[in-house]
């Protein structure tokens, strides 16, 4: 079981750490697959590439939607595919910001965690302030950055079954940065909690049928390799 749910929470991660549309203008688009050059005939005419799907295995989709929220998920070869719940989020002028990406934690993890998310900030964030949630009017809460790339800053958190539940019963999570260059100032992002309940929910159960799956074709365990 723990090599079905480092599986799963690996592909999680890895659909997390998708790049900001606002910083991948120059990537194709999704679902789209590069286009590479072929070689040239003497007369210099191209003779054409066979394009592959881009809808293989380890590629990424949007499955549903719930008012703000997408439910993402990465495809398998089994076809039963693990989810996260995603939402951009974005400034008072409308600008895309950060990304805040959230996932059920397989059934029996240890420690107080039942869930999993990411945040991802612009590289111009001030790190050592850290990032710092509010639901509704409870108390806000702070949280460190982890590592940067080239996408971004990311931000690693967990919450109990408490805080999940505060959230499918909210209104609002306020999700506060602040800028390098200002150190004196917040950047406040406000996340609808509109469509949560129905994403999560929807979210957990694609990845515990995920688990199921995965387990069910794993070898049993004791038995020989080959």
């Amino acid at each position: 079981m723990a090599k079905t749910t480092s599986t799963t929470l690996a592909l999680l991660l890895a659909l997390a750490a998708a790049p900001l549309a606002a910083q991948t203008t120059e990537a194709p688009a999704e679902g789209e697959a590069p286009v590479a050059a072929d070689a040239a005939t003497a007369d210099n005419l191209a003779l054409g590439q066979e394009v592959g799907t881009a809808d293989g295995p380890g590629s990424n989709y949007t499955a549903a939607n719930f008012e703000a929220w997408e439910q993402r998920c990465v495809r398998t070869e089994s076809g039963v595919d693990p989810c996260q719940l995603y939402v951009l989020l974005k400034d008072q002028e409308g600008n895309s910001v950060a990304e805040f990406t959230m996932f059920n934690l397989p059934k029996g993890s240890e420690g107080p965690a039942v869930a999993g998310a990411t945040f991802i900030a612009p590289l111009e964030t001030l790190l050592t302030a850290g990032m710092m949630m509010q639901i509704d009017a409870g108390k806000p809460k702070a949280y460190p950055f982890t590592f940067c790339t080239q996408i971004g800053c990311v931000a690693r958190i967990g919450f109990t079954a408490e805080e999940i539940a505060q959230m499918k019963q909210g209104a609002n999570a306020l999700i506060s940065i602040v800028p390098f260059v200002s150190p004196d100032k917040k950047v406040e992002l406000t996340v609808s909690l509109k469509g949560f309940t129905a994403g999560y929910d929807a979210v957990t159960a694609a990845n515990d049928a995920a688990d199921a799956a995965a387990a069910a074709a794993a070898p049993a365990e004791g038995e020989a390799q080959e």
